[in-house]
């Protein structure tokens, strides 16, 4: 039996400003040729969960699944826009323009200015 790797860690609060879709929609744009048991540990949630969302963002037009020999690439529509009335009025490139780039070292802090 696979030994199931830990979930990642949990924000203070339990609460994020994105949901588990937003999260899979960026390891993907980040990692298009992820496998999505690998999506499920960085997100801190089920492989299943990860197979019901990328479902969920195909269907609504934000990637595509594509068969690559025996696993999967996944294409991200950055015209696609935003979901929610609030944001609605911007595309999903405003996002990941927003928050792709590089991670900050765990445990570093940023300072106003």
């Amino acid at each position: 039996m696979a030994r199931r790797p830990a979930p990642a860690p949990e924000p203070a609060g339990n609460w994020t400003f994105l949901s588990n879709h937003g999260h899979v929609f960026l390891c993907l744009a980040h990692d298009p040729d992820a496998r999505l048991r690998d999506v499920a540990v960085e997100v801190g949630v089920t492989e299943r969960a990860v197979q019901r969302i990328v479902a969920d963002l195909e269907e609504a037009g934000y990637l595509r699944r594509i068969r690559v020999g025996r696993r999967n690439s996944y294409e991200i529509n950055p015209d696609q826009p935003l979901r929610h009335p609030v944001e609605s009025h911007q595309a999903v490139r405003s996002l990941l323009a927003l928050v792709q780039g590089k991670k900050k070292p765990a445990g570093r802090k940023t300072t106003g200015g």
